[in-house]
């Protein structure tokens, strides 16, 4: 969508959209660049899935069975001279010691082979199939009537631009908001920029003579004490000792300093100036994200729905469970959560442990199962699994017969691709009545509740 021709008047002067626009030509291209190429790979994987599914079909089996027997089952795993080389080749760019990465690189590398093969049976499956690509390129409906064109047809159906579109809405919006971000940052530093010309003009100084006589001397002035302060505070995440990084983190917060400083600044211009913004925040639909057959708890005819995207090895998805627990006994039935999967591909155990968690609901031990992974994050091999299902008090025959068959692997990895749709890249995902959840504290998630209920009431 198009912005406005003028975006913003700073006391009847124009900042017009060609001006910024000009200023960030180079990042829009690239925005611009990565939704043709999702695009193009959308149209690619749908054809690819519906071979898939077909194929399987043929066969008496699911995708995931078909998977696990023409990719997975083929793919040798890499030797440790493989992951080694591999190693040493990237050293540089390695953050830790060898015993640390290695189990990093050998899935990477398992992946790596699991896409190679997957193409090879992909290239075959299309090579017997009647496909006839419709156009060069997918692009973007222009009119209603565009999302009717056909793209592709594979053995008499139709993929049409619909289909893609409607896949890729969340990227889609993803692009939008960054667009705006791109645009109102510059904005906003233009506004700036203009408001300080005017009070130079205004007080017959340089714009350098006001910064040092209004800005400069209100900026806090870091001591060693405070940097001390703040490498105390953040410990854990700095890679060396106090004093080797006391000049940087001074530098650091001295240039914090003098950010707010500039920031205070300019909103003083501001409320002595006529500012008008036409700029809008691109607006977000709530996204349909299907909580069909998942595991949930709460309200079932809840106002708010929190969807949340999990994965059993992630630090980040544990820390994220006592907070959402508290909330929904805070709420009450207000509130239903539903937990999907989307295990990341840096986890080796964390898809195996999804499917686990699934063949645990299976005997309504889903919370309590699911409980036990969060706690054990460092212990997730397959054994361990099966341990924790005795703990829990499952039937061990069923589980691990469910667990080894592979029984809930499809159920994955149906979440897994319905949360990349989605435009998820890190977990945990959340997301409120289809609304994601930029921040992941308390605070937020609450004010995202409260503002979901007052939707909903009408407030």
């Amino acid at each position: 969508e198009a912005p406005p021709e003028v975006l913003a008047t700073v006391n009847g002067l124009k900042i017009t959209a060609k001006d910024i626009d000009e200023a960030i030509k180079e990042p829009l291209k690239a925005i611009h660049n990565q939704v043709i190429e999702v695009r193009r790979l959308e149209l690619d994987l749908q054809i690819n899935s519906r071979l898939l599914d077909a194929e399987a079909k043929k066969r008496g089996k699911t995708s995931a069975q078909l998977v696990q027997e023409e990719i997975i089952s083929k793919v040798k795993d890499p030797t440790d001279a493989e992951v080694k080389a591999f190693f040493d080749k990237n050293k540089e760019q390695m953050d830790s010691a060898f015993d640390d990465a290695k189990p990093l690189i050998t899935n990477y590398l398992r992946n790596q082979r699991q896409a190679e093969m997957a193409k090879t049976f992909a290239d075959r499956l299309r090579a017997a199939a009647d496909l006839k690509l419709m156009v060069k390129e997918a692009t973007p409906p222009v009119t209603p009537a565009d999302r009717d064109r056909v793209f592709a047809t594979l053995n008499g159906q139709n993929i049409t631009s619909a289909n893609i579109e409607d896949t890729l809405q969340p990227l889609l919006i993803q692009a939008q908001k960054q667009i705006y971000s791109l645009r109102k940052m510059h904005m906003d530093l233009k506004i700036n920029d203009l408001l300080l010309e005017q009070e130079a003009q205004k007080r017959k100084l340089t714009a350098r003579a006001i910064i040092a006589a209004d800005v400069l001397p209100k900026v806090k002035k870091i001591t060693e004490e405070d940097a001390r302060k703040f490498y105390d505070g953040n410990k854990a995440k700095m890679p060396a000792e106090f004093d080797q990084l006391r000049d940087q983190i001074i530098q650091y917060l001295s240039e914090n300093e003098q950010q707010k400083a500039q920031i205070a600044f300019a909103e003083r211009l501001r409320s002595g100036a006529s500012v008008q913004v036409f700029l809008k925040s691109p607006e977000t639909p709530g996204l349909a994200i299907a909580t069909n057959d998942q595991p949930w708890k709460g309200g079932e005819q809840a106002a708010v729905t929190i969807v949340e995207f999990t994965d059993y090895q992630c630090s980040s998805c544990a820390g994220a469970q006592p907070v959402i627990e508290e909330l929904l006994k805070e709420y009450g039935d207000k509130v239903k959560l539903v937990v999907r999967d989307f295990p990341l591909d840096r986890h080796p155990h964390a898809f195996k442990a999804a499917e686990a968690a699934e063949a645990a609901r299976q005997q309504g031990k889903y919370w309590e199962y699911s409980a036990l992974l969060f706690k054990n994050q460092q212990s997730l091999e397959i054994s361990k699994l099966k341990e924790y299902a005795t703990q829990v008090g499952l039937d061990r025959k069923v589980f691990d017969e469910s667990l080894d068959g592979g029984k809930f692997a499809e159920s994955v990895q149906r979440d897994i691709q319905d949360g990349r749709s989605l435009g998820i890249n890190a977990t945990p995902a959340l997301f409120i009545n289809g609304q994601p959840l930029k921040e992941r504290t308390r605070e937020a998630l609450k004010e995202a509740i409260e503002s979901a209920l007052n939707t909903k009431s009408g407030k």
